[in-house]
């Protein structure tokens, strides 16, 4: 993934579930960024968008990562666009 890629939010999912879908998409050979918020982490804390994971791929493999998440139980909370 280069740096000058625009990346979009496919989903959002808990820390863990994050961490599984990452590798999931990671095991077709898309490439994964997570966006978290580090105190909801820290704290363990789900309020208000912290502990909130937003999973992001580059934007030209968003349909095909959408696609891999809602053929799996990962299918929740797409988003579609966005950075």
């Amino acid at each position: 993934m280069s740096a000058r890629e625009q990346l979009v939010t496919v989903c959002t999912a808990r820390q863990m579930e994050a961490q599984i879908i990452k590798g999931r998409l990671e095991s077709e050979g898309i490439p994964v960024l997570l966006s978290y918020e580090s105190a909801g982490l820290v704290y363990g804390i789900t309020v208000d968008g912290l502990g909130e994971v937003k999973i992001m791929v580059p934007k030209r493999l968003a349909k095909e990562a959408k696609e891999i998440l809602g053929a799996g139980e990962f299918a929740k909370g797409g988003e579609g666009g966005g950075n």
